[in-house]
């Protein structure tokens, strides 16, 4: 098994030598943790945990589909928020991008992030055909 970077035009790219966005073992799709930075890379987008959740949701699935997966197959997700007491705005945001059984998924309060405006960030694992008959 090789292991294969992916990228998307529409996820921005960290500097050489940083980390992956996107990685494919076989099957297994890894997506690192995404938050709703613009493609500027200062910018945040969303104003809340809805519409932050609603960005990375979107980043999750442009770099799950060039893996050549869907977001049905995504199995585990493990999200960090800054303000636990808005989780549900989180799960509204998701009930948009996935169907079906819902991916296992741990979320965890942390005191901060990379950028004090950066609400949340999402991580993510699929697998690639698993959500197929």
């Amino acid at each position: 098994m090789k292991k294969q970077r992916f990228y998307s035009d529409a996820v921005r790219e960290p500097a050489e030598g940083l980390w992956s966005n996107c990685l494919r073992v076989g099957d297994l799709v890894m997506i690192s943790g995404m938050t709703a930075r613009g493609q500027d890379g200062e910018s945040v987008l969303g104003a809340d945990e809805y519409e932050q959740a609603k960005v990375v949701f979107q980043k999750i699935k442009d770099l799950v589909e060039a893996a050549g997966a869907v977001m049905d197959d995504v199995v585990k997700m493990t999200i960090y928020v800054t303000r636990i007491a808005n989780n549900t705005a989180v799960w509204e945001a998701r009930k948009e991008f996935f169907t079906g059984d819902f991916p296992a998924c741990t979320l965890v309060e942390v005191s901060s992030l990379a950028k004090p405006e950066i609400l949340l960030e999402i991580e993510a694992i699929a697998v690639a055909g698993c959500s197929t008959d």
